[in-house]
């Protein structure tokens, strides 16, 4: 009965392990790009850092969340005008990647939104980001800070 025990409890770490690696595929497909971020004016306004996510796998993969401990509450926004010129921001929801495309995170458009930021984002220093996809995957991205009037990393 303990032979019998042990075994099935074997089975079922082996199951899990196969499961939590096919829960893992499709982030290896991602490739970040020119991740940057602008230095923050201390800590009471939101920070925002930007990137290109490129899918180079042949199924479409959908980023679901971002999360660093960089700030209390990280969200992927999009900034828009309508036809009044009427500028808002909201969360951005789920946001699908088809194969072979990329998403660019960028200013005035989709961004990774940092509010409540933990300690300010300093010139010259990094901080990790986590891009968290549908089928479990995870992404961590090392965002450099540059100054606070870049434009991007060309700056």
């Amino acid at each position: 009965m303990r032979k019998g025990t042990i075994l099935g409890g074997c089975a079922a770490l082996l199951l899990a392990a196969v499961l939590s690696g096919a829960a893992l595929a499709g982030s290896e497909d991602v490739v970040v790009e020119d991740a940057w971020a602008r230095a923050s004016i201390g800590t009471s306004r939101p920070g925002a850092a930007y990137m290109t996510i490129r899918n180079t796998g042949e199924e479409a993969l959908t980023l679901s969340g971002i999360s660093t401990d960089l700030a209390m509450q990280p969200e992927v926004h999009l900034s828009a005008t309508d036809a009044r010129g009427v500028n808002s921001m909201a969360p951005a929801g789920e946001i699908e990647i088809a194969p072979g495309e990329a998403v660019a995170l960028e200013p005035g458009g989709l961004h990774a939104m940092l509010m409540m930021l933990q300690r300010p984002m300093v010139e010259g220093e990094t901080f990790d980001l986590t891009l968290i996809f549908s089928d479990g995957g995870e992404v961590r991205v090392e965002v450099p800070i540059l100054g606070i009037a870049a434009r991007g990393l060309n700056d």
